[in-house]
């Protein structure tokens, strides 16, 4: 029997499949009514919410044949739409929060915008911090943009899981346009010249950071330089 869409398999007890879901919730931000509407249909279904590490809310114990209905009852995005894309956006309360250097709320829900659901060589994680205590434990995703006083810190690379890797720095002092531009052009070097399947970092480490850096920049000047032209 085919997994319902969009939902990740959970448990097999005696023979019995439960499935989770995670609905899109951009930048863990969500409204009152939503809020209630997910805790309203999960109690319909006998499903159990989850607040995970991604910002958003899942809801697990769901039988198969429910998935579908509880999708559409829901009437919101998947927050995952293929293993081979960006997973999702993180990013802190920056506008709310005492610490921050920047506004990067505004720049963190603009990349979150541009890149759902985009595909990607493997499950790619983007974090946006305000300060440099990047909460969002921004140092282990793939790619974050951290705010510091004097504009954009990009770094590339990082991974808490089976692998750990430290990130590396790619830029800084970036303006919130550049910061953007950047991860575009990181996005689309990583997109155009990994292997199916290659993380970031281990992809960084494969060509040399020297290399991936260099190239990336030049990528990134092609990016500016075509936005001069356009405006």
């Amino acid at each position: 029997m085919q997994s319902p869409k969009y939902a990740v398999l959970q448990k097999i007890r005696n023979g019995k499949k439960t499935y989770g879901i995670t609905p899109r919730i951009p930048g863990g931000f969500i409204k009152p009514d939503d809020l209630i509407k997910i805790a309203k249909v999960a109690q319909k279904y006998g499903g159990t919410l989850k607040i995970t590490s991604g910002q958003r809310i899942a809801i697990l114990g769901l039988e198969s044949d429910d998935v579908a209905k509880v999708w559409k009852e829901l009437g919101m995005e998947p927050a995952v739409l293929s293993p081979y894309s960006i997973k999702n956006v993180e990013i802190c309360p920056a506008s709310f929060c005492k610490r921050a250097k920047q506004n990067s709320l505004k720049l963190g829900m603009k990349l979150e915008k541009r890149f759902y659901g985009a595909p990607a060589p493997n499950r790619t994680k983007i974090s946006v911090a305000g300060c440099r205590n990047a909460c969002t434990s921004a140092y282990s995703k793939d790619i974050a943009v951290i705010a510091d006083q004097d504009g954009y810190i990009v770094t590339v690379g990082g991974s808490a899981g089976f692998n750990p890797r430290l990130p590396n720095k790619i830029a800084e002092k970036l303006t919130e346009d550049e910061a953007f531009y950047m991860v575009e052009a990181i996005y689309d070097y990583y997109n155009e010249q990994a292997e199916m399947g290659e993380k970031l970092g281990h992809f960084i480490d494969k060509i040399t950071i020297d290399k991936f850096r260099s190239d990336v920049i030049k990528k990134f000047k092609e990016k500016i330089k075509n936005k001069s032209i356009k405006t």
